[in-house]
């Protein structure tokens, strides 16, 4: 009962939202009875679609769920540059009001290049989002970093999010470009999939094939404790990636040492108290001789309990960049970092913007990335 209510307020807050968007456009499209009456039609189907949306991870599986997934998501995509879009017009509007410039053609022109505008927003972000992320090569600079371990590459991938939109063959063309990079370590750092085990082991099975000299090693995000985190880290682990759980492994190159340790998501307590988030605990043990040490942590806001842990740098992903705008302006009310090589204290920190996207097929201004990660002296 309780949940049937919370569809039912989630539902109505969209039908007013959409309704918002209906009263300030179709008037100033001049549309007439017919095109007000298509509008109405056009908004309140977007609204049930959006609804589908939101739940598509969940949706029960029939012959039916496939298209409706897709259906309902491309919606909120456009449905979200179509809201901003009209909020920004109106902003605009009420300002050439005051200053004396406003006119009924304005209005006219904005309320039809608004839409226009929202389909063209998400018809690229579509593309953005469909097409194998690129590869963003990042050096980073480490003091007193041994000769042996000059050039170390870790590929990085994050955010994948296998799911209603994300398949078998998506992950298939990922796995072969990090296979192609030829580094001695690769990073899964979190937030691979949106779905349980039973809906999705036959998409993810392309993992198994990744390889690397030095392993092949992977974290929890936030999404894995939404879809069954317990599963999900046996099914890694069956697929040959070795899952760190506030853990390390220690590499060689000569007689330098490198560190590979990884946390649990930064948020992981709140679905299994034992698998609180503790860079120190992945720290705990390592020899004294070793030259660097890199962490693997799902979100930026580990970083400074990295950096008290003794770190050199840290891997995260999480934020996808902000996916599209005006989504990026937000994440630095949570994260310390939205993307790119920043520092804290003396650790470097590396912000994947993801490889895949959560949602909507849609990045805009965010693009995805397969990152490859390499030690050079400071």
């Amino acid at each position: 009962m309780a949940r049937r209510r919370s569809n039912m307020s989630v539902l109505a807050i969209l039908v007013l939202v959409h309704l918002y968007i209906g009263l300030r456009l179709l008037p100033g499209m001049n549309a007439g009875l017919v095109g007000i009456f298509l509008g109405i039609i056009l908004l309140s189907i977007s609204a049930v679609l959006v609804r589908i949306g939101l739940v598509a991870p969940s949706l029960r599986r029939s012959r039916w769920s496939g298209p409706l997934s897709w259906a309902g998501l491309l919606a909120m995509g456009f449905f979200s540059s179509l809201l901003v879009l009209t909020f920004v017009r109106d902003v605009l509007l009420l300002i050439l009001t005051l200053a004396g410039a406003g006119s009924p053609a304005l209005a006219f022109d904005s309320a039809v290049a608004v839409p226009l505008l929202a389909l063209a927003v998400t018809a690229i972000g579509f593309i953005n989002a469909r097409r194998l992320a690129r590869v963003v090569k990042v050096d980073v600079p480490i003091a007193g970093l041994p000769r042996e371990l000059e050039g170390y590459a870790i590929a990085q991938i994050s955010d994948i999010h296998v799911g209603p939109t994300i398949k078998r063959a998506y992950l298939n063309a990922i796995v072969n470009k990090v296979n192609s990079l030829k580094a001695d370590a690769i990073a899964v750092t979190g937030d691979l999939v949106d779905g349980s085990v039973q809906r999705l082991a036959m998409h993810t099975q392309p993992l198994e094939r990744l390889a690397a000299p030095d392993g092949v090693f992977f974290v929890t995000g936030n999404h894995e404790y939404y879809s069954g985190a317990e599963q999900w880290i046996a099914e890694v682990r069956r697929l040959g990636l070795r899952v760190l759980l506030n853990e390390h492994v220690i590499r060689r190159r000569g007689q330098a040492a490198v560190m590979i340790a990884g946390v649990t998501d930064y948020t992981a307590q709140h679905f299994n108290p034992l698998h609180k988030s503790d860079p120190q605990q992945a720290a705990a043990g390592a020899p004294d001789n070793v030259a660097v040490k890199v962490l693997l942590a799902h979100q930026p806001r580990s970083a400074p309990a990295a950096a008290d842990a003794g770190f050199d740098l840290q891997l995260s992903g999480h934020t996808h960049g902000g996916q599209f705008f005006p989504w990026n302006l937000f994440v630095p009310l949570q994260q310390p970092f939205v993307a790119g090589l920043n520092r804290v204290r003396s650790l470097w920190v590396y912000t994947s913007r993801g490889t895949g996207y959560w949602g909507p097929p849609k990045r805009f201004g965010a693009p995805s990335e397969i990152t490859l990660v390499r030690l050079v002296p400071a």
